[in-house]
């Protein structure tokens, strides 16, 4: 807030002296107002978005909850953990949950052993001696060789690369079978010991798959869990920012107000020729600039119709401010436009274009001859 503090002092130094050097530092004071509200115009956009963001995931929620009192939801937004402590607790949830898989395959590690020390699982314990036995056509026919010796490799590995769930192992322990069932003859003797040793496979995987299963429903609802408080943490702390967000507009709103009753307190009274100047000088203007002098009238009188056909503006019942925003506007329309024209003539026409607005335009000069200051 310091920038606002610095505006309200230098306001504080703005002379009623000369006119003209009066003008000057109250143009660049209006160009700081105008660029502070411009400033809160956008962040009052971020404002909103935010609210209406907020109040979809509401409307879902309420959906989802309709029994939950808007007390309840108060109270747990305030117990809702930071996205910093969810994610610790995601770091802890994933390193437990780790070490339950590491305990089930140490179990599943029991009917490995089972099924390797069986009297026919001695051709499946090393991989396929493709050259030695003159197997040309082995790799045409099998696309994934697997054995047992490859499986025990792939359990104790530690650089990662090894086996992440119990599922993984069995798909390769049945791979080392149907391999060795897909190559050889169903009457050959390799055919008849992969499958009965599939069998035996299969039976013990079914008893130990209940406990495969819990785990997994386990993980299923943890990381559900875990999902949902991470987003309720993300939108507690969208939350607190929103909050934070209207706190800072509050304040930028009381220092603009602060900025717009010292400018209009160092505003000196506009003089009688001055206003009939002003009024003379309106007429001037182009249809377009005339449109936006009359909705600065507006900003300060609601009930003036600056989009009418004709419209009546009387010079002396406007407000001090609006008399000086109005000479400032038009000071620097009138250079632009003065810069801008080519001839004469070509304002001439262009003004043709807007016959019945500039009709408007003389009769608001007429009117401010004609009428007293008040």
């Amino acid at each position: 807030m310091d920038t606002f503090g610095a505006s309200i002092s230098e306001a504080k130094n703005i002379t009623t002296g000369n006119p003209y050097d009066c003008l000057i530092e109250m143009e660049g004071f209006k160009c700081r107002v105008d660029d502070m509200i411009s400033k809160v115009d956008e962040l009052e956009q971020k404002v909103n978005d935010i609210e209406i963001f907020f109040s979809s995931t509401n409307k879902r929620q309420n959906n989802m909850d309709k029994g939950n009192s808007s007390t309840k939801d108060k109270d747990k937004e305030k117990h809702v953990p930071s996205i910093k402590k969810q994610n610790k607790v995601a770091t802890r949830r994933e390193a437990a949950a780790a070490k339950r898989m590491q305990d089930l395959m140490r179990q599943f590690g029991t009917i490995l052993r089972q099924i390797t020390q069986h009297k026919w699982a001695w051709p499946f314990m090393q991989p396929v001696d493709v050259e030695g036995l003159g197997l040309h056509d082995y790799y045409e026919v099998i696309d994934k060789p697997m054995d047992f010796s490859t499986i025990k490799n792939q359990t104790e590995a530690k650089d990662g690369t090894g086996y992440k769930n119990v599922r993984e192992i069995c798909v390769d322990v049945r791979l080392v079978f149907t391999n060795a069932m897909k190559y050889n003859d169903e009457k050959s003797d390799v055919h008849v010991m992969a499958k009965t040793l599939l069998e035996k496979f299969e039976e013990k995987w079914l008893q130990f798959l209940p406990k495969v299963t819990e785990e997994e429903t386990r993980r299923e609802q943890e990381e559900a869990e875990a999902q949902l408080s991470m987003q309720l943490a993300q939108e507690a702390a969208h939350a607190r920012m929103a909050r934070d967000l209207s706190n800072e507009l509050y304040d930028v709103d009381v220092h603009l107000e602060e900025l717009r009753e010292m400018a209009v307190k160092k505003f000196r009274k506009m003089t009688t020729d001055e206003k009939r100047k002003l009024g003379a000088a309106l007429a001037r203007l182009s249809p377009e600039d005339l449109s936006k002098a009359l909705e600065i009238v507006a900003q300060n009188n609601p009930s003036f119709q600056a989009t009418a056909e004709e419209v009546d503006l009387d010079i002396d019942a406007q407000s001090q401010s609006t008399l000086w925003k109005l000479k400032y506007f038009i000071e620097e329309a009138l250079e632009k436009q003065s810069k801008n024209s080519g001839s004469t003539s070509g304002n001439e026409n262009h003004n043709n274009k807007n016959k019945r607005k500039q009709e408007s335009c003389d009769a608001v000069a007429k009117a401010s001859k004609n009428k007293k200051p008040t």
